[in-house]
C-alpha cells in the first residue's frame, strides 16, 4: 500500500527525533551557553566575527562554463605574477612559443564552496596559476539543470567528474595540471580519472586528496553509536527528500535553531578546542548557505560512491593523501586505504584535526601541498609560501 503524505511526515518526525538524540552531545554545550549568554549577544558576536574575519574575500578572474546538462559552472583563475626579467628569461629559453604554466585546480567539498581553500589560495597567489571552482548548486554556480523538477536526474559523483572536465576545458585547456580535492572534491577528481584516464596520463603531474574517500562511506558512524546511525541511515534519504520539498519552512527553522546548528558544524568540522572563532564562523557561513534541497539532492550520491579502481590512474604520479586524525565525516582510515592502494603516495595524518583540516591547520596543509608542487615541478624548490 502506498504511504500517505501524513505517514511520510510521521516518518520524517521519527527520523528528526532520532537525529536530535544523536546530536544531544553537541546540543548540551549549546544549552549551557544559552543559560549564560543572551541571544542578542550571540547575534552581535556573529556579526562582529563576520566583519572581522577576512576569510573568503579572495577573488580572481571570473569565468563560467556550461556542464553537459546545461548547468552554469562558476570558476575563478589566479594568474602567476611574472616580472619583466622572468618573462624575458622564459622567452630566451623557449622562444616565442612558451610552454603553458602548471595550473593547480582546487575542488571543494559537500556544502562548501571554493572559498574553503582560502588559506591555500592566499599562500599560492602570484606563485602558481590556480583555478578555483564551485561545484554545481554550490557557491556561485547554478543549480543542477538535470536535477531541476520532481523527476530530475539524481546527482552522482560521476556527474561531478564530468563537471570538472568542463571547467578544465574552459579554464586550463592546455599545460600540466595538479588536481587538489577535499572530501566530495577528492571524489570528483577520482570520477574524472575514471572517465578520462587519458587526461590524467597526458596532462596531470600531481594529485592531492584531502579528507576524502574512495568508497564504503556507508560504514561511517560519524562518531556515534552504530545502532543509532543505522536507524537514521535507513530513513534519512526519505526525510531529506521530504524536507527538501519544504525548503522555505526548513530554512526558517534552521535560522531559528542557529545555535544548535553552529554547535553541530563545529563538532563535525573541527577537532581542536582552540580553533579560531572567526574561522569557525566562516565555515558556518559556508555550510548554512547551502539550501536544504541541495543537501538532499547530493546526499544519496555518497552511498553509491566507489572509485577504488580509479585510483590506479594515479600510481605513476606524485600523490599527497592527507586527513585529520579526528575526522568524523571521512575518517582518516579512508585516507590510509587510499594510500595503501598508492604505495608511493605521501600519507599525512594531521594531529588534532577534523574534517575541515585545511581551515583548522592551514600551515600543515599548505606546507605539504607546497612539497607536492615542488615534486610535480609546479614551483621551484626553496620557494617561500605565505602560510597564513
Amino acid at each position: 500500500m502506498a504511504e500517505t503524505g501524513g505517514g511520510s511526515w510521521r516518518r520524517a518526525g521519527f527520523a528528526g527525533a532520532a537525529i536530535g538524540v544523536l546530536a544531544a552531545g553537541a546540543a548540551a554545550g549549546v544549552a549551557v551557553e544559552r543559560l549564560t549568554v543572551g541571544r542578542s549577544v550571540r547575534q552581535k558576536a556573529r556579526l562582529a566575527l563576520d566583519a572581522a574575519g577576512p576569510y573568503g574575500g579572495l577573488r580572481g578572474t571570473p569565468g563560467r562554463v556550461l556542464a553537459d546538462d546545461g548547468t552554469v559552472l562558476y570558476y575563478e583563475v589566479d594568474e602567476v605574477e611574472a616580472d619583466a626579467s622572468s618573462a624575458g628569461r622564459r622567452r630566451r629559453l623557449f622562444g616565442r612559443k612558451q610552454p603553458a604554466p602548471v595550473t593547480v585546480v582546487f575542488s571543494h567539498g559537500y556544502c562548501l564552496n571554493q572559498d574553503s581553500w582560502h588559506f591555500q589560495r592566499a599562500a599560492l597567489r602570484g606563485l602558481v596559476r590556480t583555478v578555483h571552482w564551485d561545484q554545481r548548486s554550490h557557491g556561485r554556480s547554478g543549480g543542477g539543470a538535470s536535477q531541476a523538477g520532481p523527476d530530475g536526474t539524481p546527482v552522482s559523483i560521476d556527474l561531478l567528474g564530468r563537471d570538472l572536465k568542463a571547467v578544465l576545458d574552459a579554464a586550463a585547456p592546455e599545460g600540466p595540471l595538479v588536481l587538489v580535492g577535499h572530501s566530495m572534491g577528492g571524489m570528483t577528481v577520482m570520477a574524472l580519472a575514471e572517465r578520462y584516464p587519458e587526461l590524467i596520463r597526458d596532462r596531470v603531474v600531481g594529485i592531492a586528496l584531502v579528507g576524502t574517500s574512495a568508497g564504503k562511506l556507508g560504514e561511517v558512524t560519524y562518531g556515534l553509536p552504530l545502532a543509532g546511525v543505522n536507524a537514521v541511515r535507513r530513513v534519512l534519504p526519505g526525510v531529506l527528500r521530504a524536507l527538501g520539498s519544504q525548503a522555505e519552512l526548513v530554512e526558517r527553522g534552521r535560522r531559528a535553531t542557529a545555535d544548535l546548528f553552529a554547535g553541530l558544524i563545529k563538532k563535525y568540522s573541527f577537532a581542536s578546542k582552540d580553533v579560531d572563532p572567526a574561522v569557525a564562523r566562516f565555515a558556518e557561513r559556508m555550510i548554512e548557505s547551502t539550501p536544504i534541497d541541495v543537501v538532499a539532492a547530493f546526499y544519496p550520491a555518497f552511498a553509491e560512491h566507489d572509485k577504488e579502481a580509479a585510483l590506479a590512474a594515479f600510481r605513476e604520479l606524485p600523490v599527497l593523501a592527507l586527513a585529520g586524525d579526528n575526522d568524523l565525516v571521512t575518517p582518516s582510515s579512508h585516507t590510509e586505504a587510499i594510500a595503501a592502494l598508492l604505495p608511493d603516495a605521501e600519507l599525512v595524518i594531521v594531529p588534532d584535526a577534523g574534517h575541515l583540516v585545511m581551515l583548522e591547520h592551514p600551515e600543515a596543509v599548505t606546507d605539504r601541498l607546497a612539497d607536492l608542487l615542488v615534486r610535480a615541478g609546479a614551483v621551484p624548490a626553496g620557494e617561500t609560501f605565505r602560510t597564513r
